[in-house]
This record gives C-alpha cells, structure tokens and sequence, in this order.
C-alpha cells in the first residue's frame, strides 16, 4: 500500500504569497493594453503591493489603453479623461478586495514628462492605489494628503525606489 502525502487545502499561488512579515495578496494581473508587459513582472508587482498592505488582500490589476481608461473615469468619476489610475474597492474587512486600473500610455507620458523611470512610476502608481484601496485619500484634506505621500515616499523607499515626489 502506498501512502501519499497529505496536501494543504489551499496553497498560495506564489513563493511570494507565503514569505513571512507581509501579508497575503491573491492578485489577478491583466494586461488590456499589453505594452509594458515585459516590465511588470508578476512577482515585481506582488512585491510593490505587498509592501504597501496592512492586511491580507485580493486584486485584480488591469492594465488598459487610453479608451477604456476614459471609459472607467467618465463613468464612475464623472470625468471624461483616461487618468493614471483608477481604485475601484469593494471591501475592507476582513481582506481588501479592490480593482486597479493602470492606464499604460498616460503612465508612459507622466514618466517621460517628468523623467521618471517608467518601472519606478509604475511602482508608485500601484502602492498609491492599494493605499486608496485600505481607505488612504489625499482629494478631501491636505493634511490626509501629506500623510499619503510620505507613506508612499517610506513604501517605495523600503522597495529602492526614487521619491516619487522629489
């Protein structure tokens, strides 16, 4: 008779789900718009929102064109624009559950208008994102913005990332 091994009922869909000292993030990543593919790689992008979670999550990442990012703006947000990113979260507790919508080419053009490296905006747009997603704003109050920015300076910083801001 031969015994096999016992196997755990779930098991995390990557090594990265299952470091210690982060919490657990089960992500769908998509790519609409697949330009930058190449520099967004699956485990980078665990990584960047990883760091800037306060608990377990689930995500989905899209990242889209310009027409379905003005589609997504102008019909929940009321304007008619695509704009970098968009946060669309559903629940808090006991994990966030949020949607991350990534506009490729007005992410390219805010990097190369600013010259900023295009991995390192990506970065900052995505932990920006998942702090929205666990309840962070900057559009109501200046001292709630200042907040935002410095735990998105601190996060990308913990990542090797440039200030975002600077």
């Amino acid at each position: 008779m031969t015994r096999s091994k016992p196997q755990p009922a779930t098991a995390p869909a990557t090594a990265a789900a299952r470091k210690p000292g982060r919490p657990t993030l089960a992500l769908s990543l998509q790519f609409a718009d697949a330009r930058h593919r190449p520099l967004l790689p699956r485990h980078h992008v665990i990584r960047w929102l990883r760091h800037a979670l306060e608990g377990p999550a689930e995500f989905t990442v899209r990242i889209v064109d310009t027409e379905e990012a003005q589609a997504l703006n102008r019909d929940y947000r009321d304007k008619d624009y695509a704009t970098n990113v968009l946060t669309f979260d559903y629940a808090a507790d006991p994990v966030v559950s949020a949607d991350l919508v990534l506009c490729a080419p007005v992410v390219e053009a805010e990097a190369a208008a600013a010259g900023k490296d295009l991995v390192a905006h990506y970065a900052h747009l995505l932990v920006h994102g998942a702090l929205h997603a666990q309840g962070w704003d900057h559009e109501e109050d200046e001292a709630e913005a200042e907040r935002m920015e410095a735990r998105e300076r601190e996060i990308l910083a913990e990542l090797g990332f440039p200030d975002p801001y600077a």
